[in-house]
């Protein structure tokens, strides 16, 4: 009965955003407008992916950890690594090279799962209702926003137990987050729209997720390994290449962004590809989302 009521409302409010948004198309100016609608949308999202279950939510941060802790225990108990110099030279212990990495991967993965499956996940207000559809792929990736905020708050503590405290650079995991949030948003507004009409697109992204996690250096380090420069150049262009040195830069190495420069605008003219191509493929499709779905 209360989630009924709840999804009335939210339906009501659809309809008051749609009326008033629906000349607008996909704008910056649109998407503000609808920012209490995408809150209210963003926060129901969260709560309703573990519904059900006994803990709720709290899954929602207890497989994370989990993963850390097993990725922790093989390669640091079980491979007994030796602590990781970084470029900058700064030796730290393993598992907090380990969860520098693993905290953007773990945002990235959840957001471009969830974003992805936007348009099927909400596909009766996408058929139902007068409403802004091209607000969903935002909804997503701000409710994978809250797990990422946790983790953002469990690595700075684990940092300071081990005697790491945040000081100006550690800072910049809020600009790299930013970073993060827009090219995963471009990303998800191109698969969002494919997928309606390519069910197997979300099984091609955990397989690409899969390759992925090994082929960003998130549990190896880049500048230890006996690889070719040549090598090395094609790794860097993965744009989560830049996403995760940009956090050890700011919890470890403690280096600017902008001492990276060719790095990061490279990294922003991907990532303003991205939002462009999939804003053109999502406006193209689009008219034909309420047929399929």
């Amino acid at each position: 009965m209360k989630s009924s009521k709840k999804k009335s409302a939210l339906r009501a409010d659809a309809v008051a955003a749609g009326s008033r948004q629906r000349r607008q198309g996909l704008t910056v100016a649109a998407v503000y407008e609808s920012r209490k609608l995408i809150a209210r949308l963003s926060v129901n999202d969260f709560k309703t992916k573990f519904a059900g279950s006994y803990l709720g939510i709290i899954w929602a941060f207890i497989q994370p950890v989990i993963t850390i802790l097993v990725y922790w225990f093989v390669f640091e108990k079980g491979f007994k690594p030796a602590p990781v110099n970084n470029a900058a030279g700064v030796t730290v212990p393993f598992v907090l090279w380990l969860t520098a990495g693993m905290v953007p991967w773990f945002f990235f993965s959840d957001a471009l799962n969830g974003g992805t499956r936007a348009l099927l996940d909400y596909s009766y207000l996408v058929k139902k209702v007068v409403f802004q559809i091209d607000i969903l792929p935002v909804v997503k990736v701000v409710s994978a926003v809250f797990v990422h905020l946790f983790f953002l708050t469990f690595a700075v503590f684990l940092y300071a137990l081990y005697g790491y405290y945040p000081d100006f650079y550690t800072l910049q995991i809020i600009y790299y987050s930013f970073c993060l949030f827009f090219l995963v948003l471009g990303m998800t507004y191109f698969t969002s729209a494919v997928v309606v009409f390519f069910r197997d697109l979300n099984q091609v992204i955990n397989i690409v997720l899969q390759v992925g996690v090994w082929v960003t250096p998130i549990m190896w380090n880049m500048d230890t390994m006996d690889i070719s420069p040549a090598l090395k150049g094609i790794l860097k262009l993965n744009p989560l290449y830049y996403i995760v040195q940009g956090y050890r830069d700011a919890f470890i190495g403690k280096t600017a962004f902008w001492e990276h420069m060719e790095l990061t605008l490279y990294f922003w003219g991907f990532t303003a590809v991205s939002i462009l191509l999939g804003a053109y493929i999502f406006k193209k499709l689009r008219m034909h989302f309420a047929d399929v779905l």
